[in-house]
């Protein structure tokens, strides 16, 4: 099977691109092994943190582009966007639940590139939550669609449960913190 997203490649500077978009395309296990090395730095929590407001902000920002490449709104942007992070290799990622009138969903992903890559080529084999990367991906994707609908709230995700705990999926949950 080839990739399902459009990919360019300029012929001057090799850059990547999809849907105009610069993209970078390196191995699975440089990229956990990398994340592994930093949360050892930093610490779980400051590690998770500043993830968690990296990724909100590009989810944010990937939305909006996306939303006006693709002429989508609403949640139909959120649920492009979760398509499109399976199709990178992220995992496959779906809805369980989505309220687009409190920002509160609920997000599965199964054959999660965390979960996947344990034990291969020195990623260490744990068995807690590995995924909540992806927790300000969610919180900032539903914010968007929150602000495309005229909404007032804000929301948090964060990891509920994780593959590598022995579930048959990864959940992540978004609640609903409130109107700013």
């Amino acid at each position: 099977m080839k990739p399902a997203l459009p990919i360019e490649v300029d012929p001057a500077s090799g850059v990547w691109s999809t849907d105009g978009l610069p993209m970078i395309y390196l191995p699975r296990h440089f990229f956990v092994n990398n994340h592994v090395e930093i949360e050892k730095a930093l610490g779980r929590a400051a590690y998770a943190q500043s993830l968690y407001a990296g990724g909100y902000r590009s989810a944010h920002f990937w939305c909006a582009q996306e939303a006006a490449t693709h002429g989508l709104s609403g949640l139909a942007v959120a649920e492009h966007y979760l398509q499109r992070l399976s199709q990178r290799g992220w995992g496959r990622f779906s809805f369980i639940a989505a309220d687009v009138h409190s920002g509160a969903a609920q997000i599965a992903l199964t054959h999660s590139v965390f979960v996947l890559a344990q034990g291969i080529a020195g990623v260490p084999v744990r068995s807690d939550k590995l995924c909540y990367l992806f927790a300000g991906w969610f919180a900032g994707a539903m914010d968007w669609v929150g602000e495309d609908l005229g909404e007032r709230w804000r929301t948090f995700s964060r990891e509920t449960q994780c593959e590598a705990e022995g579930h048959a999926h990864c959940v992540f949950t978004v609640s609903a913190l409130g109107a700013r």
